[in-house]
């Protein structure tokens, strides 16, 4: 595993760095970086192909392993690094979700403290491993959060699927292993890439599974035999499910529900088997196990925020995080049936989980996972009359992960009987391999169209230095450098001892200043009190004079703001907020709140206009 990494990491850092040295056009506005994107991903997939052949003949073993890790690290920087060549940012821009994921990253490259992205004095919300690994790096390398996260976020995903051929090739055969690998990296890459953090445990998830149930699931017919199997498939389940809770809550908790449905099958296979209940313990010890690797993993990054949970700080009806339901959420996905590449592979998937659910390990945890998934689905559209959600939709790239895992199975398998059908006729094996690897092509060739919107975002988005990659002229943003200036004159050059108020919350993914109010509820620390601060906020609008405003400030629960950053109108000085309308599709409302020019007419204010900001700082004795 340390020398696949190594090898990852050196690939896409090589070929990032490469991929920079070049102007190459906007991938919007040009077909250059497709087709220089196509040609890597062909010379990658060759590459693959050759070390199957050569795992499958047992040639030359260790170079074709450390080949197929290049390979596939190659194949997703390629596929992801150069149609975003040209623009300093990632997938999706610095919009909406975006926006917050590099503010995080920010945050933590700023320093390695445990801190809300957003909030002063408050731990995270939401997991920071993969944030406060990336923060570590930027900080190394002397980047900034929003710049580092492009190539930060590619090189994750590209170890990652090196991790999780290194995990195939300790469950299947070596070839088989690489085979399976490229399938699940490919579908990641296309459905699952705008998420980074989320796309590395995607990966490593089927192989997870599988793991699991080699630790749960009977291996005799009583007890005894069944006591000594699979305690290290336990505590590398363990180590998963911790990592996974450091990275992404919603994918822990699927990874979770799937593992105790495991367990559940394994002990009532074990009671059958062994004729009572006692010969169930020792799949639930292996269970306990499990869960308590996993939780002490995860107070890695858990115990701030779970110490102030448990002493009571959460606010009364704070958290919004459940509250969305789009269509996607409202039915069960079905993607076998879809008119598709990926569609037909999760056919023959779902064919091969069925017809091999009595004899294949493999399949059977697959076909777990598979089930926890739409079971997952089902009790989220269920939780909908309570008012609120499990964010099932999110779910669907690990349902087309799984699916995908089992069709590549299938493939192998439906091949082998298809040429025992012929009589191993070669001419049918070669148009079976030639079938398989067009396909492989066919669909890593389309990533970057199913990816177009997002790419688009990262080209028209304005970047960190106020520029916009398509060489259009830049928005709001490109005023962010000069309201930053203006910031660390009147308050001081440590931005993160300063809370600054602002509806423009991409400033904070940029600079590591503290905000006052988070984007939406949405995204908030439960902790915060975001309906609170809104409140609040609105409240300060109606007064009449700096006295009372700075009162109201003092009489704060939270941190009073150091400065704010308005928009100008001529209505006066504008905050665009947002609240929650759950259950409505949109789940946010805009609405503005606008202050009096007068009320910032003192001298223990300073007002400074920036292009359409304008920037109100607090005097320090103020």
């Amino acid at each position: 595993m340390v020398a696949a990494v190594l090898v990852a990491a050196v690939v896409s850092s090589v070929g990032l760095f490469a991929f920079g040295r070049v102007q190459w056009p906007a991938f919007n506005s040009s077909n250059v970086t497709q087709a220089v994107t196509t040609v890597m991903q062909v010379a990658a997939l060759a590459a693959l192909g050759l070390s199957i052949y050569l795992l499958r003949r047992r040639r030359f073993v260790r170079g074709a392993r450390v080949l197929s890790w290049a390979a596939l690290s190659g194949l997703v920087t390629a596929t992801l690094g150069m149609p975003l060549a040209a623009t300093r940012l990632y997938l999706h821009g610095i919009s909406v979700d975006q926006e917050f994921r590099t503010e995080f990253l920010t945050r933590l490259t700023d320093s390695p403290a445990l801190r809300d992205m957003t909030y002063a004095d408050l731990p995270p919300f939401y997991p920071a491993g993969w944030f406060w690994i990336g923060g570590r790096v930027a900080n190394v390398l002397g980047m900034d959060g929003w710049e580092a996260f492009k190539p930060y976020a590619i090189g994750s995903i590209a170890v990652a699927a090196v991790l999780a051929l290194v995990l195939w090739s300790e469950l299947v055969r070596s070839d088989l292993a690489v085979l399976v690998a490229t399938a699940t990296t490919a579908i990641v890459l296309a459905y699952g890439s705008p998420e980074p953090y989320g796309a590395v445990i995607a990966l490593l998830l089927p192989p997870a599974l599988v793991l699991a149930w080699g630790a749960l699931a009977p291996v005799g017919t009583g007890p005894r035999k069944n006591t000594r199997q699979g305690w290290g498939a336990a505590v590398g389940t363990g180590l998963f499910l911790g990592v996974a809770a450091t990275f992404y809550t919603l994918y822990l908790g699927l990874a979770a529900f799937a593992v105790t449905v495991m367990a559940v099958a394994a002990a009532i296979l074990a009671r059958r088997a062994g004729g009572s209940w006692r010969a169930a313990l020792p799949v639930l010890t292996k269970f306990v196990v499990i869960a308590a690797i996993a939780a002490l993993v995860a107070l890695i990054v858990w115990a701030p925020f779970s110490a102030d949970v448990l002493t009571g700080k959460t606010p009364s009806g704070s958290g919004t995080a459940t509250h969305y339901l789009p269509e996607a959420g409202a039915k069960l996905p079905l993607p076998m049936f879809h008119a598709s590449l990926v569609g037909l592979l999760c056919l023959l998937g779902t064919v091969w989980l069925v017809g091999r659910a009595t004899s294949s390990r493999r399949a059977q945890a697959l076909g777990l996972g598979v089930v926890a998934v739409y079971l997952w689905y089902l009790a989220s559209m269920a939780f909908t009359v309570l008012g609120n959600t499990l964010l099932a939709f999110r779910l669907e790239v690990i349902l087309l992960v799984l699916l995908g895992s089992a069709g590549a199975f299938a493939f192998v398998d439906f091949s082998r009987w298809i040429s025992l059908a012929t009589s191993d006729n070669p001419r049918v094996r070669r148009v079976l391999v030639a079938v398989g690897a067009l396909g492989a092509l066919a669909f890593a060739q389309n990533i970057p169209q199913v990816l177009t919107p997002e790419i688009n975002l990262a080209y028209s988005d304005t970047d960190g230095n106020g520029e916009r990659a398509e060489q259009r002229p830049p928005g709001a943003a490109s005023y962010f450098g000069e309201v930053d200036e203006v910031l660390t004159s009147q308050l001081g050059p440590e931005r993160s001892d300063w809370v600054v108020l602002t509806a423009d919350t991409s400033f904070l993914a940029y600079y590591p200043y503290f905000g006052f109010q988070a984007l939406t509820s949405h995204y908030a620390n439960p902790l915060a009190d975001f309906a609170g601060r809104a409140a609040a906020i609105e409240s300060w609008a109606e007064l009449g004079s700096a006295d009372e405003l700075l009162a109201a400030w003092d009489a704060l629960p939270w941190r009073a703001p150091d400065a704010i950053v308005f928009r100008q109108s001529a209505e006066g000085y504008t905050l665009r907020l947002a609240e929650d309308v759950y259950p409505n599709d949109p789940n946010v409302r805009r609405y503005t709140v606008t202050f009096p020019e007068e009320l910032f007419d003192d001298p223990r204010f300073t007002v400074t206009e920036v292009g359409p900001f304008v920037v109100v700082t607090r005097d320090a004795g103020a």
